[in-house]
């Protein structure tokens, strides 16, 4: 499943300490029309080159994520099973899926034209787990892609992603389920690790 990208008019990304502090809504925006600023701004990775689209992608989006909690969700009951080893191995491996995933959406939009339209966020101003939904307008196409934030105690941070209707975590923990009933958390981590060694090479 690949995670979304896109944008309409592009800004100028908030300092971290500012992002932090800003409403659920305007980190999604930030974190998603930031890195398709810098990519578009960096030459190589504006040509498509995807080694540099990764290294984006982990330099702008990275911070507005809480990678470590999607893990952690998409484990299920199998990540109280995984020595703290083998979870720290867990959150790497998934968040360098994801990132070389994202990197890969981004480079299928390049040089389309791209509207990205949010809807108010709904929840009152004391809630901690928000969605932001967005639809995606492209010539001839149009998509529903919703961001679930949490606010701990750095701010807000994107967790989880919903693409025509399927959220990324659940999408995860049927496949980790199967995985991990088969092989165990050893078996999850080598597949992760082979895939993720597969995207690289075929960079």
């Amino acid at each position: 499943m690949a995670l979304p990208i896109a944008a309409a008019t592009l800004i100028w990304p908030l300092p971290a300490n500012a992002a932090e502090r800003a409403a659920p809504d305007r980190l999604v925006r930030t974190a998603v029309e930031g890195v398709i600023s810098a990519v578009r701004a960096d030459s190589a990775a504006s040509a498509g080159d995807q080694a540099s689209v990764v290294a984006v992608v982990r330099r702008q989006f990275l911070p507005y994520t809480d990678f470590a909690r999607t893990t952690r969700l998409a484990l299920g009951p199998a990540w109280r099973t995984a020595n703290p080893a083998q979870q720290q191995q867990l959150v790497e491996q998934f968040r360098t899926l994801l990132v070389h995933t994202y990197a890969l959406s981004l480079s299928q939009l390049r040089g389309q034209n791209v509207e990205f339209r949010y809807a108010p966020v709904q929840g009152g101003a004391n809630a901690d787990d928000v969605v932001v939904r967005t639809r995606v307008i492209t010539a001839g196409d149009e998509n529903q892609i919703d961001y679930r934030l949490r606010r701990g105690a750095d701010g807000w941070k994107i967790y989880d992603i919903n693409m025509m209707g399927a959220w990324l975590i659940e999408v995860y923990r049927r496949q980790f389920g199967d995985i991990v009933e088969r092989d165990g958390i050893d078996g999850l981590i080598r597949y992760l690790s082979e895939h993720n060694a597969r995207q690289a090479g075929g960079r």
